[in-house]
């Protein structure tokens, strides 16, 4: 049953990375009919982001829609942290330089939730966390899609790809400050540099810092987007929880079950194992790879990819560089809620 729902092709020695697209491509069938307008949710990584995935297979992705006459466009949502990709237009700023723009990909590139982050919906979700969640109103203004996520770290969840790519990824800027409304900081003044530099990217005026004194941190202000802790050279924050650790996870699943409600059916998902890092695509830097490109996946259900994606590369890997996170949570949680 498995190979029924999963597409893997990994990469021998010399395995060419676009033929591996390629032969994932070719063996899934889609849900979708010509003339139809499909919506490719990737991330164009954030401004000084070096690990991104580049835009060659989006590219060979528009071009295998194409020639079944399918209309794609590509898109991405605004995000709760400071940086290149807060507000729309930066954010289409931002995507052109990393070459994720209408001349190179020969297709329209949008933002999901409108320029100013307020072209959204609700949608019925119905669990313990959300009654329901307000996401992108692209949902309802594309007949599929095309979900093509890089697999990758994650400080929070652990790890992030096709879950989180239809949860973060369709979200509102609100309802991301929901999923992350328990996560602050807390400060290790021992390793402490005094360099400013979460106060410089909290982008509410949460951190502030006065000459050779410490940061402190309004945590009635906080929108929990931990960048702060993120961007930290010296790792001197760590993350608190208001609530159970678990908590994140839940509420990152909950938000992709309800996406789910709407997309079955007219979806496809492709996963690429290449430059496998410890953290997001939302930093900037050039974060170092923890384990060697393994190919791509094509699966039907975001779930099925994600644990297909964990097969391959490793639960030893993802324990290893994230080690306090119960990333397995998504997965039980999602069998729990009939996800």
């Amino acid at each position: 049953m498995k190979e029924s729902y999963i597409f893997r092709s990994c990469l021998s020695s010399n395995g060419s990375r676009l033929n591996s697209l390629k032969s994932v491509l070719s063996e899934l069938r889609l849900p979708f009919s010509p003339g139809d307008r499909i919506g490719i949710k990737l991330h164009w990584g954030e401004m000084g982001n070096k690990n991104y995935l580049p835009p060659i297979y989006a590219k060979e992705i528009i071009g295998w829609l194409k020639a079944k006459e399918i209309k794609p466009f590509v898109f991405d949502t605004t995000v709760l942290y400071s940086g290149g990709r807060r507000e729309g237009r930066q954010s289409l700023i931002t995507a052109a330089k990393h070459n994720y723009s209408e001349e190179y990909l020969g297709c329209r590139v949008t933002i999901g939730d409108g320029l100013d982050g307020k072209d959204v919906i609700d949608l019925p979700a119905g669990y313990k966390h959300f009654e329901k969640v307000q996401i992108g109103k692209v949902i309802k203004q594309a007949d599929g899609f095309v979900i093509l996520s890089h697999f990758k770290g994650h400080m929070e969840t652990g790890f992030g790809a096709a879950i989180k790519n239809i949860s973060m990824g369709f979200a509102s800027r609100a309802q991301k400050q929901r999923m992350h409304a328990d996560a602050k900081p807390s400060l290790n003044k021992k390793k402490c540099i005094l360099c400013g530099e979460c106060v410089k990217v909290c982008p509410v005026g949460a951190a502030a810092m006065e000459d050779k004194e410490y940061p402190v941190y309004d945590l009635s202000k906080c929108i929990g987007c931990a960048q702060c802790i993120a961007m930290c050279p010296e790792m001197a924050l760590k993350i608190i929880w208001d609530t159970d650790v678990r908590v994140f996870q839940e509420k990152l699943v909950e938000t992709a079950a309800a996406v789910w409600k709407s997309i079955q059916g007219r979806a496809v998902f492709v996963t690429a194992l290449l430059n496998i890092v410890k953290d997001c695509d939302c930093l900037p830097g050039n974060h170092k790879t923890v384990v060697e490109d393994k190919g791509f996946i094509g699966a039907y259900h975001p779930v099925i990819a994600d644990k297909e994606a964990i097969e391959i590369v490793g639960a030893d890997v993802i324990d290893s560089i994230h080690k306090d996170i119960p990333w397995r949570r998504q997965f039980t949680y999602a069998q729990e809620i009939g996800f």
